[in-house]
């Protein structure tokens, strides 16, 4: 199986399924001497896990990351960093009724296309169990890249939106971990919570969106043509399961302006009246802040009986049992900053390694 590896220069290889013994990865790339706070991967890995409130699935997994490499007391050696997260609270037998049947919007029919064969318990390599270990890797990122800042919250849940701009938001770590759908707006939170309450009684799920901020990001971030910054960021996003659409800047919502309502017209040699553009143009960041959103479907799984096929093509119901997420989104805050981190680490380190080096790292 291809396409398990992220990154250029600070790369990340993941392995393991949702129902196997363990997940984990090898990151390689990462600088030498860099001091390792491992609390701080620990509370990123907290705000993923499961079991964290009514709104969210279940499952007890502690989620705790063991390193087997590249760190020595507390420093990165520069060597390859391995490190594993142990399963403890699966259930497969939850499965067993969907062996020979393909679920609705997941990926058993394709995968099996692809295969010839598939791991049914919990979507093996396709559930969304695979990002913790994009976590890990995120979190050291955001260790080497620590001034830059990046902040990212749920932003839409259905049809309930987020009506405040980012910068009139109190967007402090502890504004947006107050709310267990990870919302800094507490009456649009609390609306958010009874909708998702509302469709999970109801045996249904629901998705939503996801706004990320990156501030203090230097000019210069990104590289022109194939590899913009811009297109990059959206990769990694739309890597992320669920994910049905990116959009930065002005998104979709700029073709409804002309040209001379969009244009950021500069006020300072540093800084635009407007930022339309998102803070990137031509691929590369100009100073200002970045900002995009992530849109997430609704969960596949549903407690409802649906008309789905078995393998020999016969038309039989279905009805999800078991531990499922009735909304993505407060769990997926941070695997959204782990991706943003991994596309801006390489892109910095690029820099680094490049003629115009301005200290970034």
């Amino acid at each position: 199986m291809a396409g398990n590896i992220f990154g250029s220069i600070f790369r990340v290889s993941t392995f393991g399924e949702s129902h196997g013994e363990a997940l984990g990865g090898i990151i390689d790339g990462c600088p030498s001497g860099l001091k390792i706070d491992i609390k701080k991967i620990q509370i990123e890995l907290n705000r993923r896990k499961p079991g964290q409130s009514s709104i969210v699935t279940p499952r007890n997994e502690l989620d705790k990351v063991n390193f087997l490499s590249g760190i020595f007391n507390g420093k990165t050696t520069g060597a390859p960093i391995g490190f594993i997260i142990y399963n403890n609270d699966f259930k497969s037998k939850d499965y067993n009724h969907i062996r020979n049947i393909y679920r609705p919007s997941h990926s058993d029919f394709t995968y099996e296309k692809k295969y010839g064969i598939r791991d049914h318990r919990g979507g093996g390599r396709s559930s969304a169990r695979e990002t913790v270990c994009r976590v890990v890797a995120g979190s050291i990122a955001k260790q080497i890249i620590k001034n830059i800042t990046i902040i990212s919250y749920v932003s839409s849940v259905g049809n309930i939106s987020l009506k405040i701009p980012y910068q009139k938001l109190d967007l402090s770590m502890e504004s947006i971990e107050n709310s267990q759908i990870r919302c800094p707006d507490p009456q649009t939170s609390n609306k958010m919570i009874e909708k998702i309450k509302k469709v999970k009684n109801s045996g249904d799920t629901i998705g939503g969106t996801i706004t990320c901020i990156i501030k203090n990001i230097p000019s210069g971030i990104g590289e022109p043509v194939f590899n913009k910054l811009h297109a990059e960021l959206g990769k990694a996003m739309l890597s992320i399961n669920a994910v049905k659409g990116f959009e930065y800047g002005s998104g979709f919502n700029g073709t409804k302006l002309t040209g001379s309502e969009h244009n950021d017209l500069f006020i300072s040699n540093k800084k635009t009246k407007t930022n339309f553009s998102g803070g990137i143009q031509g691929g590369i960041s100009n100073g200002m802040d970045i900002y995009f959103k992530v849109a997430f479907k609704p969960v596949a799984t549903i407690m409802k009986k649906q008309k789905t096929i078995d393998k020999l093509g016969n038309y039989v119901d279905l009805k999800g049992i078991g531990r499922h997420d009735p909304c993505v989104l407060p769990r997926a805050v941070p695997i959204v900053e782990s991706m943003t981190a991994l596309v801006l680490v390489d892109y910095c380190m690029y820099k680094k390694l490049s003629k115009y080096n301005n200290k970034i790292i």
